[in-house]
C-alpha cells in the first residue's frame, strides 16, 4: 500500500475528490474529516456529491490508497455505513486554559495523511473556517498542550498562549485594531455579569422609611443671629392724597395769605342807569290765610 506520508492541513485535505482505481468513477467531493478526540486522530471522512449539495456518505481514512491532486480508493466498497457519534470535528470549540483563560476557537488542524494523528491545532479569534485567514490573525498550538476534552471545548495547559505560533497575521491587527482574546486586560470584557440582586425587596416587604436630613446647629444658630441682629430700615410714611389736598386747603385760607378769595357781594340794585333803582320800595310779604290755603290744595288735587 503505497500512502504519501505528509502533513497536510485540513482546509487542503477539503474539496478533494475521491476516485476508484478500478472504474475510476466518482464517488464524491470531501466536505469533513471526523476526528477521535481521545486518540487525536482523524478517523473518518466524510463526502457528498458536491461540497454543498447530496447526502453525506462516509468512509475509513485507511481506506485511501493514494493521495494527490485527487484521492483513490481500491472500488466503491469504501463508502461504509459508519455512525460518527463517537467523533468530533473539533471546529469552532473553544480552547480554554486550565485557569479558565481563552486562547481562542479552533478553525482547522494539521493531520499526517498516513496515520490521521494530529500535529497542532489552528486556533483564531472566530472558528470559522469560510472566513479567510488574511482576515483573521491564526495561531498554531501544538496538540502536546491539550490536557483534556469536553463538550465542544479543549483544555490546555496553563501559560499555553506563550507557546504558540502565528501563522498569519489578520487585517484587523495590522490596523490595530484587534488583539488576540488572552490579551484582554480584563475578564469582563468577554464574560458578561449578571444583575446583582440583593437589594431588590421580596413581595409584601416594606421600604426602609429614612429621617428627612435635618440641619446642622452651628448652621441654623448663625442664621438666627443674623436674622436678629439686623437693623430695620426705616420707612417714610407718605400722606394720602386727600390729606395734602385738605392741608394745602387749610394754607390757602390762613390769614396773610394774599390768594385768599372774597366773599360773595351782595346784589346791588342800585346801578348806574337801571331804571328800578329809585323807585324800588320794599313791599309786605303777604301770608295768606288758612282757610285758602286749603282751598288752593283742592283746587291743585
Amino acid at each position: 500500500m503505497a500512502i504519501s506520508e505528509q502533513v497536510q492541513q485540513r482546509a487542503d485535505f477539503i474539496g478533494t475528490q475521491v476516485i476508484t482505481r478500478s472504474t475510476g468513477k466518482k464517488l464524491g467531493v470531501i466536505t469533513q474529516l471526523w476526528v477521535d478526540v481521545d486518540q487525536r486522530e482523524v478517523a473518518v471522512v466524510g463526502l457528498r456529491n458536491t461540497l454543498v449539495t447530496g447526502d453525506e456518505r462516509y468512509m475509513y481514512l485507511g481506506n485511501i490508497r493514494q493521495i494527490g491532486d485527487v484521492i483513490l480508493v481500491d472500488d466503491e466498497t469504501a463508502i461504509e455505513e459508519i455512525d460518527t457519534y463517537d467523533f468530533s470535528t473539533l471546529i469552532n470549540n473553544e480552547v480554554i486554559t486550565e485557569a479558565g483563560e481563552l486562547l481562542g476557537k479552533v478553525r482547522g488542524f494539521k493531520f499526517d495523511t498516513s496515520t490521521g494523528e494530529i500535529a497542532s491545532l489552528v486556533i483564531a479569534s472566530i472558528g470559522v473556517p469560510l472566513i479567510p485567514a488574511q482576515v483573521l490573525s491564526t495561531y498554531e498550538l501544538p496538540v502536546e498542550e491539550i490536557v483534556s476534552t469536553g463538550p465542544d471545548r479543549l483544555i490546555v495547559f496553563e501559560g499555553a498562549e506563550e507557546r504558540l505560533n502565528q501563522l498569519t497575521v489578520g487585517l484587523l491587527e495590522r490596523m490595530g485594531l484587534g488583539i488576540p482574546p488572552w490579551e484582554l486586560s480584563d475578564e469582563e470584557d468577554y464574560i458578561p455579569k449578571t444583575a446583582s440582586t440583593t437589594n431588590q425587596l421580596g413581595p409584601g416587604e416594606p421600604t426602609t422609611a429614612y429621617a428627612p436630613a435635618r440641619q446642622s446647629a452651628p448652621a441654623q444658630q448663625a442664621w438666627e443671629t443674623e436674622a436678629w441682629e439686623a437693623e430695620p430700615v426705616p420707612v417714610e410714611r407718605q400722606e394720602a392724597p386727600q390729606q395734602q389736598y385738605a392741608y394745602q386747603e387749610e394754607d390757602n385760607w390762613s390769614e396773610g395769605n394774599s390768594s385768599t378769595p372774597p366773599s360773595p357781594a351782595e346784589p346791588n340794585y342800585e346801578r348806574d342807569g337801571d331804571v328800578w333803582a329809585d323807585d324800588y320800595e320794599p313791599q309786605e310779604l303777604k301770608i295768606p290765610e288758612p282757610q285758602k290755603i286749603a282751598e288752593y290744595e283742592r283746587e291743585d288735587f
